[in-house]
């Protein structure tokens, strides 16, 4: 799995604060902009984030470029909602071989195999239709969920605060976890006091929807806490 940060607004965390600072002054946003320092940035910023005040993160987008991941991952992806996806199209491209194999099947040599064996068929069946004419928008029914796949992704950052809740946390599936941790890995790269708390509720909310207080996530972060 690669993830690459492709573009993103500029000086998003400014253009939060002046959106923020804008509601409650009567001074236009480019005068508030021609005034506000690093340090009100900052306090502004963290205030919203603590009050609830999020909806002034939707000004600022991040888009992002996600390369090798399966389609069992990007079905998951694509549902959440406030978002623009552009997918590598099974339609027009061949599908490649390096398919995505759980590591709980690979660490098993016997259930390795069934897997391979099975993908092994359903790519030899795939080529085979090919050849003998089947358009490859139909060919592609018989491949498997495992199939690697490429898509753009765009975002503002009050949808990637909600989707950070929900797939950084240890309830959601191995490789939409890792996507989502990599991805805010990047954008706390560029505007951390946005990220600063964001990921799973725990972390976020410090509270669990779930309750699985079981979890070493939550664990941790109660020990944290006395």
């Amino acid at each position: 799995m690669k993830v690459t940060l492709l573009s993103y607004t500029p000086n998003p965390e400014k253009i939060i604060a002046i959106a923020a600072r804008q509601c409650h002054s009567k001074l236009s946003a480019l005068e508030i902009s021609n005034k506000i320092k690093e340090e009100e940035i900052e306090k502004i910023i963290n205030k919203l984030i603590e009050i609830g005040h999020t909806s002034v993160l939707e000004h600022v987008c991040f888009t992002f470029l996600i390369e090798d991941i399966s389609r069992v991952c990007s079905h998951q992806l694509v549902r959440h909602r406030i978002a623009s996806y552009s997918q590598q199209s099974q339609r027009h491209v061949k599908v490649e071989d390096n398919f995505i194999i759980p590591e709980s099947i690979k660490k098993n040599n016997e259930t390795y195999k069934i897997f391979l064996d099975a993908l092994d068929y359903c790519k030899s069946c795939y080529r085979k239709l090919i050849e003998m004419g089947v358009p490859i928008e139909d060919a592609r029914y018989i491949i498997p969920q495992a199939s690697p796949t490429k898509i753009v992704v765009t975002m503002n950052a009050r949808s990637l605060m909600n989707f950070f809740e929900l797939r950084c946390c240890l309830s959601a599936q191995w490789e939409i976890r890792m996507l989502a941790e990599k991805m805010l890995e990047l954008v706390k790269n560029v505007a951390p006091n946005v990220f600063k708390k964001a990921g799973p509720f725990c972390v976020s909310k410090g509270i669990c929807p779930e309750k699985k207080y079981d979890c070493p996530k939550w664990i941790e972060l109660y020990k944290k806490s006395k």
